[in-house]
């Protein structure tokens, strides 16, 4: 049976031109989804990343990254929606790709389904009282 996450990877600047993403695929066997990223050579970096493959290799492949150095984040960590500022207006329903956001059709209300999100930031730009926000 495979494993796959979504995490958020960020470089440090020593490593940013290794070929650390093609040693996880090489190495560990791990397929790869890029889902955004900002890499600048000679400054730090930071990937949203899936990977997917054998719960051993997955393993493997996050020892690899923590010990190039490369800091590891939960992507369902680094999403929220403040919920006291919601108004339920629903303009992050239409503007997502990835169908994070539904709504409730007994009470309208908007549902924010964080494993289905990509952190593709377009729920902040669409979202008038600012509720989503996105830690990288």
């Amino acid at each position: 049976m495979a494993v796959s996450k979504k995490i958020v990877l960020h470089f440090p600047r020593r490593s940013i031109e290794r070929p650390i993403i093609w040693h996880l695929a090489r190495d560990y066997a791990l397929e790869f989804n890029i889902i955004k990223a900002s890499i600048s050579p000679e400054q730090e970096g930071l990937m949203v990343i899936e990977l997917t493959g054998k719960p051993e290799d997955y393993d493997k492949g996050i020892d690899f990254l923590v010990k190039a150095g490369v800091k590891i984040q939960s992507l369902s960590q680094d999403i929220t929606r403040n919920e006291d500022r919601c108004t339920q207006c629903g303009a992050c329903v239409t503007i997502c790709p990835a169908n994070a956001f539904s709504i409730d059709p007994k009470n309208r209300k908007v549902i924010f389904d964080n494993e289905k999100c990509l952190a593709c930031g377009l729920c902040l730009k669409a979202c008038p009282p600012h509720a989503m926000e996105v830690h990288f």
